[in-house]
């Protein structure tokens, strides 16, 4: 049964009226619906939804909710009381005209006939209730019964079981398992168990709600003994785990324990071997007393090597002990391992002390030169050392780049000769061992036999190296002083490049700068910015000669491979593109006056409408840089009256700025402010003008034109105007006064 039908159910038995219980039914049944709200028993069933969406709640097959209208109230009452009477066995009680055009239906009337319905789906829904929770108690059982007891009850003595493995990949197998029951086995038997509670709480909810006693399983299949042994289960298998992880942790404390034990034991074997018959010899009894004492030094060592040795043989025996503590499945090879070893040590130590034994007494006389081959050894290898970092030093490839740096190298070449003489002191005094070793020997008629055993060094090595220094020290004077008076031609490439170009830079951006003040200098007319330009053209071209000899001055420390110059912040390439920059900037400026003078003629404009055009311009070129932003060119023409909207605006900037580069230059300016103020001209007024520069004829010649125009109008002209044809013409006569009118649309050429 649906949890709120058991809910109205109880509520009309207990605690409300049949009436207020059988509205809330209603109530909630029909909630979802759209136009649907039952607050009463009269006018909220008008309009016949209320009814449908009770059929269609229980039976949805019966009624398509989703075709029915609220402004067909007699259908939809009619659909409700047919399907009522053929499907659910209700009788038609009601006539729908009556409940439509009856203003508060009959409240006792539909009372009634709702109340069929609720007893006609109650009782429905209570069988399906009875079977549904009946299904859940054999769902139940059969889970219980086939699940959790049983397979917990064959679980829990694999875990319990705690025989440890020998072998580390026998205990990885068993954790290996262990961990496929965690993720495979497992994983079904607790969604089991959860599925076997919620089963049980929902039928014992379910039982709850309908009035029916709890559900009680057999003794021992209970949830509660469920959940018991689980955790059983739980507790058994985190001890399973932890053993587990002990075992393996020891077993791998093992297996390192056990094979640091081999290597160290292979090291001591590997070294004792044959040192037993080494100790054993007697070639002391036949040897030189330079043999003697040799061997006496060599056994001085074997003891100090021995003595090293001690701390292995201790570490071996104390791994030996650990591997017996952690009960090692193969302690026995290793104790057999381990007391061979110990014993071949105290042998080691006995034969040792009989060695030294002898060597001490028959070592006598050799004693002094013995030391003095010591020290000869000691004082010759830092010797022979200082005499190879000499040489290295001496034959060193340097690169440098500045004087600084070779006035650094010849510093330190003066600090290593002056400890020269102090070297040579030494060498001396090495020598002199020598000297008194050979002495001693023809002194007491020993034969010196052999070579110094302390050192390879000979007396002849340290003479011969010593002359080699001597003769390296004058060839790297010579390669110290080529080379400061290289890095002396060098430095003054540096200062003539640096004095050129640190006049050379600042005075193309004074140019520039310069320039800038002239195209933008409102103060004289075009003509006079004109000749400022060429004449900053003609010393800017004069100069050139100076950058030449700045590029000669580059070439050549180029050549010399100086890369850096601390006496100037410029360089070549700094230089080459500023001069391009001031030719770009000369050139461009004096086309820009030149078009603004053929701007200016062509159109009649006078130098007060210029200067007022290069003001406004000025003004609104915040970046300085010749060129305006649409905004600073809205901004301008709005302060000289322009009532501007978007779509204007748009025109006229496809006018200035045909490219649509987002800039208006100066030139496109001023064209645009002349068309502006000359639109009004008129083709009187250019005949007037022709008439002027021909002095008043009717035609006008080659010649006069090529005088008075500049040359490019002047050719637009002659290329279009036609001859002269009236009585008064002379040869190359040109007629103005037809040119004039087709100009202005008022004839063809």
């Amino acid at each position: 049964m649906d949890f709120c039908c058991v809910c109205v159910c109880v509520c009309v038995s207990t605690e409300t009226s049949a009436k207020e219980g059988l509205l809330l039914w209603c109530q909630r049944k029909t909630a979802p619906y759209r136009n649907v709200n039952v607050q009463n028993f009269h006018i909220s069933w008008k309009d016949g939804l209320a009814l449908c969406a009770l059929i269609h709640r229980h039976r949805p097959d019966l009624i398509d909710y989703s075709k029915l209208r609220k402004d067909d109230p007699i259908g939809n009452l009619n659909t409700a009381f047919e399907v009522a009477e053929k499907y659910l066995d209700i009788p038609k009680m009601l006539d729908a005209e009556d409940i439509v055009n009856t203003p508060k239906p009959d409240e006792k009337a539909i009372m009634t006939y709702v109340s069929c319905f609720y007893h006609a789906f109650a009782g429905a829904e209570q069988v399906k209730v009875t079977t549904t929770n009946e299904v859940r108690r054999l769902g139940y059982r059969r889970i219980n019964s086939k699940l959790n007891l049983p397979w917990i009850r064959r679980t829990i003595p694999w875990l319990e079981n705690r025989v440890a493995e020998q072998t580390m990949r026998a205990m990885q197998q068993k954790l290996e398992d262990f961990r496929d029951y965690r993720r495979i086995h497992k994983p079904p038997r607790v969604q089991e168990k959860c599925q076997l509670e919620i089963n049980f709480n929902t039928l014992q909810t379910k039982l709850r709600l309908s009035n029916r006693p709890a559900f009680m399983p057999s003794e021992g299949k209970m949830v509660s003994d469920i959940a018991n042994a689980w955790k059983g289960l739980e507790q058994v298998e985190k001890g399973y785990e932890e053993w587990l992880l002990t075992e393996i942790r020891r077993l791998e404390r093992l297996d390192h324990l056990a094979e640091k034990f081999k290597q160290k034991c292979s090291l001591h074997e590997s070294w004792t071997t044959g040192k037993e018959h080494l100790l054993s010899q007697k070639d002391y009894e036949t040897a030189s007393l330079m043999e003697i004492r040799a061997l006496m030094r060599k056994h001085e060592a074997f003891e100090s090597d021995l003595a090293a040795h001690q701390d292995r043989v201790e570490q071996i025996a104390a791994i030996a002990q650990e591997l017996n503590e952690l009960d090692y499945h193969d302690a026995a090879s290793v104790n057999t391992r381990c007391q061979g070893i110990c014993d071949q040590w105290d042998n080691l130590g006995t034969l040792t002390q009989k060695r030294r034994d002898a060597l001490e007494r028959v070592e006598k006389l050799w004693e002094t030169i013995d030391q003095l081959y010591l020290e000869f050894a000691k004082r010759a290898a830092p010797f022979n050392n200082w005499m190879d970092g000499a040489m290295e030093d001496l034959q060193d490839m340097f690169i440098v780049h500045s004087i600084e740096e070779i006035q650094s190298l010849i510093t330190a070449h003066d600090q290593y000769k002056a400890t020269l003489p102090e070297a040579d002191k030494e060498r001396i005094a090495i020598m002199g061992i020598q000297n008194e070793i050979t002495k001693i020997a023809q002194t007491y008629g020993i034969k010196l036999v052999g070579v110094n055993p302390y050192t390879v060094l000979s007396p002849q090595d340290i003479t011969n190296k010593w002359e080699a220094v001597k003769q390296l020290v004058p060839h790297r004077d010579q390669m110290l002083q080529e080379e400061v008076a290289r890095q002396q031609a060098n430095e003054r490439l540096r200062r003539s490049f640096a004095a050129q170009a640190n006049i050379i830079g600042p005075w193309i951006q004074t140019k520039m700068e310069e320039i800038g003040h002239v195209s933008v200098d409102i103060t004289g007319s075009l003509e006079e910015q004109m000749n400022n330009l060429k004449q900053y053209e003609q010393n800017i071209i004069n100069y050139k000669s100076n950058i030449d000899k700045l590029e000669g001055d580059h070439q050549l420390i180029q050549e010399a491979l100086v890369f850096d110059n601390k006496h100037t912040n410029y360089t070549m390439e700094h230089v080459r593109v500023g001069w391009e920059q001031l030719l770009t900037t000369i050139a461009r400026t004096i086309n820009e006056v030149e078009n603004q003078i053929l701007t200016r003629d062509a159109k009649g404009i006078s130098q007060e409408q210029l200067n007022e055009f290069r003001a406004s311009f000025n003004h609104f070129d915040r970046k300085r840089n010749g060129m305006m932003d649409p905004d600073d060119f809205r901004a301008c023409l709005i302060s000289m009256g322009y009532d501007l909207g978007e779509v204007e605006f748009a025109r006229i900037m496809t006018l200035v700025d045909p490219n649509n580069t987002g800039v208006v230059t100066f030139q496109a300016f001023i064209d645009f402010m002349t068309r502006e103020t000359a639109e009004t001209d008129t083709a009187e007024q250019v005949m007037a003008s022709f008439k002027i520069l021909a002095s008043d004829k009717s035609y006008i010649t080659v010649e006069e034109l090529r005088r008075e125009l500049p040359p490019e109008q002047a050719e637009y002209c002659i290329c279009r105007m036609t001859k002269y044809a009236g009585p008064d013409a002379s040869p190359g006569a040109l007629d103005y006064i037809s040119f004039s009118s087709a100009l202005y649309g008022e004839s063809d050429l």
